[in-house]
Parts: structure tokens; C-alpha cells; sequence
């Protein structure tokens, strides 16, 4: 799939400001020089080339997209050419189907099931080779972690472990069952800024920041 840079220089990527991982969403951005901001209304998909729907907790994430009336305008601006990420949660609020759920924005044709590895305290970490992404191990941070059962014949598989899919994604549509913005790797986020035709001007040698602490997103946090 061919990749074209977006000429206008206003154009950013944003973060689904509701509730979840959006700091440290932003955070990483910032390290890879890419134009962001937070996305609460209407007003703030303006020359978004693509958004980030973050990890959290996904009833939670899908009640308050129709509260805040933002389903439809993430629809329509899927349609018009933004790209969308999710990650963890923000994977299964795009999938269209959800096991024993009903699907949310459904935009990429995959099965997906909630909390597929137990608890909170069977939360893991791990890591993979994602060939599309990078030569270089990435760091797998797992949070309650959903699985992807399958995906259509449209939808590229990213990352496979064992019997579960980790990473995948379709032209428009990108979906990970873990967090990249827990770690110091910058991989995924430098893959989905291309992904929406952006160039990040920062670079980090082998896409890890020696500067990333997993403190460092706090600087966000303080601003409202």
C-alpha cells in the first residue's frame, strides 16, 4: 500500500480525550515531532489526519462517544479519509464484531473478545518483531488485554502469537491489543503518523527514546 505525505502543514494527529491512555499517547507524538492535540468535540477534528482512540475501558469509552453525540462525527470523518488507531479498548470500540457485545464503530472486519487474559493481575509484558513496523524487537505492554479471534480477507495480520492476534490492520484502520505508549518505543506511533501520510521530524535511533521515563507523560496530565 503506497504511502503519500499530507502537504498541509496544519494537519495533525489526535488523541479521543474521554478517558483512558491519552497523555502518554501524546507524549509519544510530541518525542517524534508530530503535531497533536486532544479531541473532545466537534471542533477538534479540524485537519485531523488521523486520531488515536486510546486504551481504557471500552463499555465506558462507547457510552460516552454517544454522550458527547461523537460517533457520528468520527464516522463522518473516517469517510472523508482520517485514519484511526486504537489500542487495547480503542481496538474493540472499532471492531465489528465483539463477543457477546454489540459493536461500536465497527470499521474494520474483525472478531475481538474482551478481557481475554483474565484479570488485571494477569497483566503481562513481552516482546515481537513486527516486520511491517521495524527489524527491531517492540516492547508488548498487556493491560487486561482483549484478543483478536479473525479478521476478513481485507485486513492485514501484523502480529500473531500463538493462537490470538495481536496487531492488525486494514488502508484506514490500524488496531493493537496492547499499549506501544507504556513503553519508550516509538515504532508504532512513527508507523501510524505514515500511515495518515505524515513525516515525523524527530529522529530516534532504533525507535526507542533514552529519554522516555514512564513518568514522563505527567507533563501532559497538567494540561487541561
Amino acid at each position: 500500500m503506497a504511502l503519500h505525505l499530507v502537504k498541509n502543514s496544519s494537519a495533525a494527529i489526535g488523541v479521543l480525550d474521554l478517558q483512558g491512555g491519552v497523555h502518554e499517547h501524546l507524549d509519544h507524538l510530541e518525542r517524534l515531532g508530530l503535531a497533536s492535540r486532544r479531541v473532545k468535540q466537534e471542533d477538534d477534528f479540524t485537519a485531523l489526519a488521523g486520531l488515536i482512540i486510546p486504551g481504557g475501558e471500552s463499555t465506558c469509552l462507547a457510552r460516552l462517544l454517544n454522550i458527547f453525540s461523537l460517533k457520528e462525527i468520527i464516522l463522518k470523518e473516517f469517510h472523508r479519509g482520517m485514519k484511526i488507531w486504537g489500542t487495547c479498548a480503542g481496538a474493540i470500540l472499532l471492531a465489528q464484531k465483539v463477543v457477546n457485545d454489540q459493536p461500536c464503530l465497527g470499521l474494520i472486519d474483525m472478531e475481538i473478545e474482551r478481557n481475554s487474559f483474565g484479570s488485571q493481575l494477569d497483566s503481562f509484558v513481552s516482546e515481537a518483531i513486527i516486520e511491517a513496523v521495524g527489524d527491531e524487537p517492540i516492547p508488548l505492554t498487556f493491560i487486561r488485554a482483549p484478543k483478536i479471534l479473525r479478521v476478513g480477507k481485507d485486513v492485514k495480520i501484523l502480529l500473531k502469537i500463538n493462537d490470538y492476534i495481536a496487531a492488525a490492520e486494514n488502508e484506514n484502520v490500524l488496531v493493537t491489543v496492547f499499549h506501544p505508549e507504556l513503553t519508550g518505543c516509538l515504532a508504532l506511533h512513527r508507523y501510524f503518523a505514515l500511515k495518515c501520510g505524515l513525516k515525523p521530524t524527530a529522529s530516534i535511533p532504533n525507535n526507542i527514546d533514552p529519554h522516555w521515563e514512564s513518568y514522563s507523560w505527567t507533563r501532559h496530565s497538567r494540561i487541561a
